[in-house]
């Protein structure tokens, strides 16, 4: 896999330092591109907080190929607010946040957590709604022709999408309902393999459905090597299957260079 298709999650790494200035951390390690979580505290924030990350990823000379949706807040569990009738409109007014962002930094992906269950709430309910709000949020990140993914995630039980073949019933679903083309299963190898998946399998299976992906070893979550995870044999799957997309660096970082495996690690060629 060409080294100039990694993105930096700058959500999970560089965490002892300032948001701000992450991207420029990952620019003086050798990356021209990162990612984030949702980086701010509300759906809505200031316009001069918006103008900050901006000018901070202006700045670096990184791009900003990827972002979540505001998600809830993540350390208390929340894991996205599509199918939470409680906070459609946050989620859409983040939307338009991000799409605007986007617009203004050439992102090509924006994640979409769906939403834990929630009790009370029928799940046909939440299904419905989530439906209808990633299909809002697939029209806006067309006018940008961007992509909207959809990520099974693990160690939240509560969170229904678990395997990848759940994350494709969503896209079929949005796809069939709404006419909506431009959503893509977002392919986290950590989740997917902690949740029992044949990673061979859906790498193989489902290139075409895949719309961005991203590593990290298991069991811990660490760099590349330091878990049991074939992770260049997978990509090297991916790229003789025909996948153009970008691989994002999402891990928790264990050593002083979170980055010193690039070098001998075999990505195979695209």
């Amino acid at each position: 896999m060409d080294h100039r298709r990694l993105t930096v999650n700058c959500s999970i790494l560089f965490r002892s330092l300032p948001l701000h200035q992450r991207p420029q951390a990952a620019r003086e390690a050798g990356f021209d591109a990162v990612e984030f979580w949702w980086p701010f505290e509300s759906a809505v924030p200031r316009d001069s907080h918006v103008d900050a990350f901006v000018t901070a990823i202006g700045d670096a000379g990184v791009r900003l190929t990827h972002v979540n949706f505001a998600a809830g807040n993540l350390a208390a569990g929340d894991r996205g607010l599509v199918s939470d009738p409680r906070a459609s409109g946050e989620f859409r007014d983040s939307v338009d946040v991000a799409v605007g962002i986007g617009k203004l930094l050439g992102t090509v992906g924006f994640n979409a957590l769906y939403g834990n269950r929630i009790e009370g709430v029928g799940a046909d309910s939440q299904d419905h709604l989530a439906a209808e709000n990633l299909a809002f949020a697939a029209r806006a990140a067309a006018t940008i022709d961007a992509d909207i993914l959809i990520e099974p995630l693990s160690a939240i039980p509560t969170y229904p999408l678990r395997r990848a073949a759940d994350a494709i019933q969503v896209i079929e679903r949005v796809r069939r309902e709404h006419g909506c083309r431009n959503l893509k299963l977002l392919a986290d190898l950590y989740h997917l393999a902690v949740n029992g998946e044949d990673l061979g399998m859906v790498l193989s299976g489902l290139t075409d459905d895949i719309g961005h992906v991203q590593i990290a070893d298991a069991p811990g979550r660490s760099e590349p090597g330091t878990g049991t995870l074939d992770l260049a044999g997978h990509l090297r799957t991916l790229a003789a299957e025909g996948y153009r997309g970008w691989i994002s660096l999402e891990y928790e970082a264990t050593r002083p260079d979170p980055f010193d495996w690039l070098p001998g690690f075999a990505w195979g060629t695209t």
